[in-house]
């Protein structure tokens, strides 16, 4: 090395003045030379059990377990038979919510769905993947979650009938802009 600096990696010089930060520093050792560290800053993996919960509210079950509840119970006709159909699509959405752990412990990448498609079919349906997800699917679940929200929110105003739709998309609108 050089006496002129050296540069340390993931190690510090005992000799640096200054107090270190995450990102790096240059310091002044006691010999007046410049000691240049770099470190390597990353994002703590935790996931505990508020972030999860949310997760799963979020992703698996949206707002569409707000919306379908009236029309299931209206096309089954008994209580009981609407139970037995939101039983079976908890177990389906367990299920996929086991299948996305267990992928994510053995893929431990950035990217989440794109990352596993394009481990395992390549990097073209990856892409088709996440360029659909981009324009159509992230932009759609974000307008269906908006309107279930108008609609909710305007639904104490009109009890007796349907809320105006110009109301219901006007609101949508200023909840996405949000």
């Amino acid at each position: 090395m050089s006496s002129a600096g050296s540069v340390v990696s993931k190690s510090r010089s005992s000799l640096n003045t200054e107090t270190d930060n995450d990102a790096g520093q240059i310091g002044m050792t006691s010999t007046g030379v410049s000691d240049i560290t770099l470190d390597i800053v990353q994002l703590k993996r935790t996931l505990g059990l508020h972030n999860g919960v949310a997760l799963v509210v979020g992703l698996i079950i949206g707002s569409g377990i707000f919306v379908s509840p009236k029309g299931v119970l209206q096309e089954i006709g008994s209580v009981a038979g609407s139970l037995i159909v939101w039983v079976v699509c908890g177990v389906i959405s367990l299920t996929g919510a086991l299948c996305y752990s267990e992928l994510g412990t053995s893929m431990p990448r950035s990217g989440a769905d794109y990352a596993y498609i394009t481990e395992a079919f390549g990097s073209l349906p990856g892409f088709l993947f996440l360029w659909s997800a981009v324009i159509i699917l992230m932009p759609t679940g974000i307008a269906i979650s908006s309107l279930t929200f108008a609609y909710y929110i305007l639904q104490p105003v009109f009890p007796t009938c349907e809320p105006p739709e110009s109301a219901v998309r006007l609101i949508a609108a200023s909840a996405i802009c949000e």
